[in-house]
């Protein structure tokens, strides 16, 4: 009974939230963390909530972190549009009765040493300033039946620029059910970033002001008064299915259905053949209907090989078209021993 209520209720909110169609484009913080991560899950269109099971899970679902039975370290880099670079990192492990518990970092670096202009210096002041963003999380998730499983997510995040900064708090739960038809197919919702508002704050935005007659008033500190953000709260309903499934070969196909506060709604999906769960070859197509995008089709393919009796290297590739941003490579590393 508990188990068709949270089917019905994530049903109900999927329904419900994607029968508004508002672009609120710009108003929100932490735009980092809508970037994707994982290899695999990108090579895949993004449509990932439903089939997630590795440790990227952490990112689209927490709940398919439940999957790992073992240690899993991965790590994943992408070079991003105007040269911002991208890299997400963590560790998880599986506890017999406990569930498995995770740790990651995201680091966004955006601006390396640009040089600070004024009006009256619009040369350069012969300053140099950075601007990044970050974010650090842990993780749980646990099998509450053999078919049910739930995750959670609890992350601090923090965008900087020059001397002025911004942090807030959030997290992130998931489920994910599991029915044996069409060798297996699953149901997966999530949502990510749920948390506290965020505002920059720093010596930069502090002005000196004088009060009274030149050369005769007080000085006086002065701070501007900055607007506070919400997170990007995303909201994804998946399904997958393992539509073809022998010894040795797998046709998984998914479909994600994600709502964004600050965007219109959009379909994510995606294709993953494996040989022999060694080979994998990928393909998809991202942000179908969504207002104004510049994303499309994606690629990717993937090695998942046993070095030694326990242990199982993972690396993985994906291609993204960004349209007239140009295009994207990701590049994932994991290990499970």
């Amino acid at each position: 009974m508990k188990l068709k209520i949270t089917i019905y209720l994530l049903l109900i909110a999927s329904i419900s939230m994607f029968g508004q169609n508002i672009t609120k484009s710009g108003t929100t913080a932490a735009q980092f963390l809508k970037i994707g991560v994982g290899s695999r899950a990108i090579g895949m269109g993004g449509a990932f909530t439903a089939t997630a099971d590795d440790f990227t899970a952490s990112y689209w679902n927490p709940a398919g972190l439940a999957a790992n039975k073992s240690n899993e370290a991965f790590f994943n880099h992408s070079n991003w549009i105007m040269d911002v670079s991208f890299d997400y990192a963590g560790f998880a492990t599986y506890i017999p009765d406990v569930g498995t518990i995770g740790a990651f970092v995201s680091i966004l670096n955006s601006i390396d040493g640009m040089l600070v202009r004024t009006e009256e210096e619009p040369e350069g002041t012969g300053e140099k300033f950075d601007a990044g963003a970050m974010a650090i999380g842990l993780s749980y998730a646990r099998n509450l039946t053999d078919r049910f499983s739930i995750g959670f997510n609890a992350k601090y995040i923090r965008e900087y620029i020059w001397h002025e900064s911004a942090t807030g708090f959030a997290l992130d739960v998931g489920a994910l059910y599991k029915i044996n038809i069409l060798n297996e197919f699953r149901i997966a919702a999530s949502i990510s970033n749920f948390g506290t508002k965020m505002k920059l704050d720093g010596r930069d935005i502090m002005e000196i002001k004088q009060v009274g007659e030149a050369g005769q008033g007080n000085l006086i500190n002065s701070f501007i008064e900055l607007e506070e953000w919400d997170l990007p709260l995303l909201f994804r309903f998946g399904l997958a299915a393992d539509v073809i499934k022998t010894e040795d070969t797998r046709l998984t196909t998914a479909i994600d259905a994600v709502h964004p506060n600050d965007h219109t709604e959009y379909l994510n999906t995606g294709v993953e053949y494996s040989w022999n769960e060694i080979l994998f070859a990928r393909a998809g197509y991202t942000s179908l209907f969504e207002v104004d995008s510049e994303k499309g089709y994606t690629f990717g393919l993937g090695l998942n090989y046993r070095v030694m009796q326990s242990v199982r290297v993972m690396i993985d590739y994906a291609y993204q078209d960004m349209d007239r941003l140009g295009s994207l490579h990701y590049l994932s590393f994991g290990i499970k021993f």
